[in-house]
């Protein structure tokens, strides 16, 4: 189901330039760009998996991690083949590393109309990096704000300059996902990706859009868990994107090609914690770690738990109408609030 990209320049003897992700393949006539899924085709560059899903799922919201942004929601989840990064521990491997387009055909209008059908309150696009295949999520978010449906991003952010122009407007919500801080030597050894900039970059470009963020930092033990690097990322997250935006710090889990590591220790992620708060981070959460403390919303005026969670589900709201601290009344940021019928259908721990 090829479909031709927007996002492409064309260059001399049947060339393209891919101005997706941060890579800018150069990609000759009859080959791939990095992710296998953008091919130049008779100097016309084709998403070869346009509308065809690999992984459709029903999640809450805060599996993104979102956990400011319409709680206790319900998304459908979409992931296509293929990915312009290559991390060695990869849990969605199976479809992010695959050569070979395939996934069943799910087009825009399918997809919205599967969120419906499953009262879902919008579309996420998720498991492998939704940037390779931005046309296609477009597509399906145009139909989806049709319908009344808000859409959001889970992804390694590492955009270009076009890729966040052609969002803005239409993407209501995005989880970044570092890897290991984003130090330069973890993401060229352990995903084969060049230093932080872009990710940086696009980070700020969506601010000044108008996009809702929430930073996410997978610390991986022994080769991705460097108290310095989490506090300069700690420290640019809040001088640059703003002090109450989102951080959350997840635990590893061996997978892929990193089998031979053990879990983040809990002790690990509670040392980095302390270093958000200390570059002054107000909603820093443990991700990962079911049952911690750390995963509730704190109230700032007065400490008491605003929103109370475990994993996924929410057990106790403790905001009015107006998103304000039942105790203090200070305002707590969330985009919309917990639905008056919400039901936690989310309980079992992942094993």
């Amino acid at each position: 189901m090829a479909h031709e990209c927007t996002l492409y320049e064309t260059l001399p003897d049947r060339k393209v330039r891919c101005t997706a992700c941060a890579r800018y393949c150069t990609i000759p006539a009859g080959s791939h760009g990095f992710c296998f899924v953008r091919k130049n085709v008779d100097g016309r560059l084709e998403l070869l998996s346009y509308g065809r899903a690999a992984a459709v799922q029903i999640d809450p919201v805060e599996k993104k991690p979102l956990s400011h942004f319409h709680p206790g929601s319900r998304v459908l989840s979409i992931g296509t083949v293929g990915c312009n990064w290559r991390c060695l521990y990869c849990q969605n491997a199976e479809i992010s590393q695959e050569h070979e387009v395939q996934g069943r055909p799910f087009s825009p209008t399918q997809a919205a109309d599967w969120a419906e059908r499953f009262d879902c309150q919008g579309l996420t696009f998720t498991y492998n990096e939704p940037t390779i295949f931005l046309e296609y999520a477009l597509d399906v978010m145009a139909v989806g704000k049709q319908r009344g449906l808000f859409a959001n991003f889970v992804t390694n952010g590492y955009m270009t300059h076009e890729a966040v122009d052609a969002l803005v407007g239409h993407l209501d919500a995005i989880s970044v996902d570092f890897k290991g801080s984003g130090e330069e030597g973890f993401l060229r050894k352990y995903i084969t990706a060049k230093g932080p900039a872009p990710i940086l970059d696009t980070l700020v470009r969506l601010r000044e859009g108008g996009v809702h963020i929430e930073v996410t930092n997978l610390i991986v033990p022994q080769v991705g868990d460097d108290p310095e690097a989490c506090r300069k990322l700690a420290r640019f997250v809040c001088e640059k994107l703003g002090p109450e935006t989102p951080f959350h710090l997840l635990r590893f889990h061996p997978d892929y090609k990193m089998m031979d590591l053990p879990p983040t220790p809990i002790r690990t992620l509670e040392k980095l914690h302390a270093i958000a708060v200390e570059e002054g981070l107000t909603y820093a959460y443990l991700g990962n770690v079911w049952g911690h403390p750390l995963e509730h919303t704190y109230c700032p005026g007065c400490g008491s738990v605003a929103v109370e969670r475990y994993g996924f589900t929410i057990r106790r709201w403790g905001l009015d109408a107006q998103n304000r601290c039942r105790v203090c009344h200070h305002s707590i940021p969330m985009v919309g609030t917990l639905p008056k019928d919400y039901e936690p259908t989310f309980v079992t721990p992942l094993a």
